[in-house]
């Protein structure tokens, strides 16, 4: 191991360490926006009837994709205001943790799109089944994001990892039991990406103090 390599980790390992307050607070705005953003998309797309597989995944694929350009915008007018860089190594540590699960879904997602939602080699799983299978999968690689990020990171979201890991695989075990129903998958979603993180970005609102972090 070189020391200029391990001088540099050690540096920014501490600098994340010291900024877990700030990011804490950080962490307010982005979680209420995309609370707020997949609770009103769940009500939306469970109201235009959304069910069919190719619109159910490539609505929530556009979901996303304007929540994170909404966090990544809150982050870098966030970093302007403290005069840092929007792109630092600590956000490109953070990046890196949580880039295999997205890569993940990102697969995932494609290969069910390919396979015309139907599972390659199942035993024929029928829409209502798939519907739920699809977000829970989504909500269980999202928590596996959480928890490698969280490591950089105020504990807490490491904890609301484990909460969407729980929740997308009690989804999947419920799927695979034909515990489902047809309008399942736009609920799931706003239950987890919707309400979840409002629960956790008020959570930070109320017990934020000056110097703590969770």
């Amino acid at each position: 191991m070189q020391p200029d390599w391990a001088a540099e980790n050690l540096q920014v390992i501490r600098t994340l360490m010291e900024r877990s307050a700030i990011y804490r607070r950080a962490l307010a705005p982005m979680t209420l926006l995309a609370g707020g953003l997949g609770t009103v998309a769940a009500v939306a797309g469970q109201a235009l009837r959304l069910d069919a597989p190719r619109p159910f995944i490539l609505y929530w694929l556009g979901v996303a994709v304007v929540a994170a350009g909404g966090a990544a915008f809150l982050v870098r007018r966030q970093a302007l205001r403290a005069g840092e860089t929007f792109w630092s190594p600590p956000a490109r540590r953070v990046a890196r943790a949580a880039l295999p699960a997205a890569a993940a879904a990102a697969i995932f997602t494609l290969g069910v799109l390919l396979a015309g939602w139907r599972w390659p080699g199942g035993p024929g799983a029928d829409d209502t089944t798939a519907r739920l299978m699809m977000p829970a999968v989504w909500i269980m690689l999202y928590g596996l994001a959480l928890s490698a990020a969280g490591f950089f990171m105020p504990r807490g979201i490491q904890w609301l990892g484990w909460i969407f890991i729980a929740g997308g695989g009690g989804a999947w075990v419920a799927a695979g039991s034909g515990l489902g129903f047809a309008a399942a998958g736009h609920w799931l979603m706003g239950l987890h990406f919707g309400l979840l993180h409002l629960a956790y970005g008020c959570y930070l609102l109320f017990t934020e103090k000056p110097g703590h972090a969770l």
